[in-house]
């Protein structure tokens, strides 16, 4: 209801007249509402829009849907995010002073503040697309005045943002919003962005946990889709990591003081030691304001990368020392202090945000008509012409820029692209019949189909969008430690890259870390500690896997050990390690192509030497030593380059089954790709079915030495052993599935040994006057 209401109010909304007479159609625009939105305007040949988070709450008017509401009250003015708007003021003065990057052009903005909510994150898009002004505008009739849109921070806004820019086709940066959702290219088909998605950062966090061996852990998120589907996404990474959640609070969209001391109170009871809050600055300041107020020590915090670098946090709560989390990576912005130092209400005595600025940074009053935050008659009052400080860090901070520098890459993202647009030539275009763009009436979308495929570099880093807008994922490891001067540092500890190898993103310099409290060793989190040898696992019925009791071994077994048997194939003896996994079913499958490769050579020979007892008939030739080696050789590489193919593409590794039994967690090989698995077993049937079919044909040829008929009955067996094997296998649960392995293994071996070689031994022992060549070539006289 209170989006439909603001979208009557701010927007242009296009009136069809149908003329009877003439049966023509024509648009009129009127604009239905006006609002005070404070902000910066600089016109220009072509308009880049920007909104930003300057205050990190709202007070929202009582609604009684008779009347129109009150404005919207903006509480808690950002030095921080109001940098980032100067960041893309002081992009713009730089491109437009460039000689190569649009030359004799010129861009302008219109920058206006969400002040860090949807409602009012959709009010500042449409005063954005409209223009504050009361007047006529060309944006239901022609070419928008604004090509793109460098917005938002919190996903929630950037959603509403998106949303409303879409039927526009109008493109959407977004300097640090990270809800993996909005890589919906469906959704969200106009979205690009120069921060990584949370799919990566969560997979980061996912690891540190794991490296320090936090296996017990709290979630606190903010009631919104960036906090949602955040921790939606460290469930899906964790849960096979033998990580637990033990807890999972939600810090209400609306303030309630009642709802931030319950998830206290869950805090303190729980025994999980860290926690990981996934919120954004202005969520959670209120938050810590109470966290503090209780005193709480002893927990580990976790910061997601949308606080993880809030000085505004640091300087108010500076027993948040030992933080830890991963932040977007910093990049260098030349210039930009001393353009932020020429920012003060003496050059802008009519902009109500300068006057918040220098309020929020001396405490003071600057009065003024237009200025939304109310200010307090007990503050001094302000010249303006005060000097910044180096402790006004929140505004001031340039030694580590990173929303600020992504807002950067944003306008110079948007500046090549139209550079590449306007510089295009005619029939190598990449729109219709390879056409460019009328460089007279630029539309939006024409300038996305070259922001999909710009390529540019700044400050030593290529920037570029993948098919779904999104960057290249890369974060520095954060951590708040104490400086000199008493003040929160943020120190870089280690990082995570996203574009290397699997298990090899993370990097961390332990050694540097600083712990909360100040303590030197790793915080320990566990549900249960690990049980002691003689004891095992006894899991409780409704926890987590992580929470557990140590309950004594059982009589005759040990623990820690996998299942022994005697007659067990000695690759499957012992603990399963990548290795022996590895080896386990690679040897098992080469050496049983190889002993099928044999006995099918064998019969081929024995068919043939029938054969070419016919006159005229010289196939013994082709199936001399060499010629069988060779057959023997190629079979088995068949099977060899199978299980190179698997080893490299899904290799089979140690695995904890937890599924079958609560009370254990039983340690075996899992296959890795089991369409790897099936294919090596299905070539040695291959192998098999083709022997027993040329032994069956060959099982009647005359001679005292065809050995057709054993190899016949071997491979019988071989085939009946390993078609009972695969319904076994597929229903034998936990460790019965090696057990079933190795009898088929054993007893299909058994099989070819007492079928090819008990004959034999049957002549040599019992029958020794049969063992002579005469009798072997059927010339014995009866």
């Amino acid at each position: 209801m209170a989006s439909l209401l603001m979208w009557s109010l701010f927007y242009h909304v296009c009136l069809l007249e149908l003329t009877s007479s003439t049966q023509t159609t024509a648009y009129s625009c009127s604009l239905l509402g006006h609002v005070e939105m404070p902000g910066f305007l600089a016109d220009g040949d072509y308009i880049i829009g920007g909104i930003f988070p300057m205050h990190y709450r709202v007070e929202l008017p009582p609604t009684n849907y008779t009347q129109k509401p009150a404005s919207a009250q903006c509480l808690g003015f950002d030095p921080r995010s109001f940098r980032w708007a100067q960041a893309l003021r002081f992009a713009v003065q730089e491109i437009n002073q460039s000689k190569n990057l649009l030359p004799n052009l010129t861009l302008g903005y219109r920058i206006f503040d969400s002040c860090s909510t949807p409602r009012l994150a959709q009010q500042a898009v449409l005063t954005v697309l409209n223009g504050p002004e009361e007047a006529h505008n060309v944006m239901c009739s022609g070419a928008a005045p604004i090509l793109a849109v460098v917005a938002e921070s919190g996903s929630s806004q950037s959603i509403v943002v998106s949303r409303t820019l879409q039927p526009f086709r109008m493109p959407q940066i977004s300097y640090f919003s990270t809800c993996s959702c909005l890589s919906n290219r469906r959704e969200f088909p106009t979205f690009f962005r120069v921060v990584p998605n949370d799919d990566y950062q969560v997979k980061a966090i996912a690891q540190l946990l794991k490296h320090f061996g936090w296996t017990w852990v709290g979630v606190v998120t903010e009631d919104h889709d960036y906090g949602r589907f955040a921790v939606q996404g460290l469930r899906a990474v964790i849960k096979d990591m033998g990580i637990c959640l033990a807890y999972h609070e939600m810090i209400p969209k609306v303030y309630s003081r009642e709802k931030v001391l319950e998830i206290l109170d869950v805090m303190k009871s729980s025994t999980a030691r860290v926690v990981v809050i996934f919120s954004v600055e202005g969520e959670l300041y209120p938050f810590l304001k109470e966290y503090m107020d209780h005193n709480i020590t002893g927990i580990q915090l976790i910061a997601s990368e949308a606080w993880v670098t809030a000085s505004v946090i640091a300087e108010t709560y500076p027993f948040l020392t030992g933080t830890i989390g991963f932040s977007i990576r910093q990049g260098m912005v030349p210039g930009l202090r001393d353009y932020l130092l020429t920012v003060n209400p003496l050059r802008y005595p009519n902009n109500s945000l300068v006057q918040e600025l220098w309020a929020a940074l001396y405490g003071c009053s600057m009065q003024h008509p237009g200025n939304r935050s109310p200010v307090s008659p007990e503050l001094p009052s302000c010249t303006g012409s005060e000097p910044l400080l180096k402790q006004h860090s929140a505004y001031l901070n340039t030694s580590s820029f990173r929303v600020t520098y992504n807002v950067y890459k944003a306008v110079y993202a948007i500046a090549h692209s139209l550079h590449n647009l306007l510089s295009c030539e005619p029939g190598k275009g990449p729109f219709q019949n390879s056409s460019c763009a009328n460089t007279t009436s630029i539309y939006p979308w024409q300038l996305q189909q070259y922001l999909q495929d710009v390529s540019f570099s700044i400050s030593g880093e290529k920037v570029n969008f993948d098919e779904k807008g999104d960057a290249i994922p890369s974060y520095d490891l954060i951590n708040w430690q104490r400086g000199t001067a008493g003040n929160i540092e943020f120190v870089k500890v280690g990082m995570f890259d996203g574009s290397r190898d699997a298990g090899k993103e993370l990097f961390i310099q332990d050694e540097a870390i600083v712990w909360t409290g100040h303590q030197s060793e790793v915080l320990v989190s566990v549900c249960s500690d690990s049980c002691a040898p003689g004891s095992r696992k006894a899991f409780r019925r409704g926890e987590p896997l992580c929470c557990f009791d140590c309950v004594p071994c059982d009589n005759s077994k040990i623990s820690n050990q996998t299942v022994l048997c005697f007659l067990c194939a000695l690759l499957f003896i012992g603990e399963p390690t990548p290795w022996s996994c590895m080896l386990r079913h690679t040897a098992f499958s080469i050496t049983f192509s190889l002993c099928i490769s044999c006995i099918l050579g064998k019969t081929l020979v024995v068919l043939a030497a029938f054969t070419a007892a016919r006159p005229g008939n010289n196939i013994m030739k082709w199936l001399g030593p060499k010629q069988q080696r060779v057959i023997i050789f190629s079979c088995t590489l068949v099977q060899v380059v199978i299980c190179a193919v698997w080893l490299a593409a899904a290799p089979p590794f140690p695995f904890k089954n937890t599924q079958y039994s609560r009370s254990k967690i039983i340690l075996e090989c899992s296959v890795g790709s089991s369409l790897a698995f099936w294919c090596v077993l299905g070539y040695i049937g291959l192998q098999a079915c083709l022997c027993f079919v040329l032994a069956f044909l060959a099982r009647k040829l005359p001679g005292n030495f065809n050995e057709a008929k054993y190899i016949t009955f071997s491979m019988l067996i071989f085939c009946a052993v390993w078609l009972a094997f695969i319904p076994a296998y597929i229903s034998s649960p936990g460790k019965f599935t090696v057990a079933v392995e190795i009898f088929a293994i054993l007893a299909s071996s058994f099989g070819l040994l007492f079928c090819l070689f008990a004959p034999k031994v049957y002549i040599i022992l019992l029958k020794p006057e049969r063992n002579t060549k005469q009798h072997l070539m059927g010339r014995v006289m009866k």
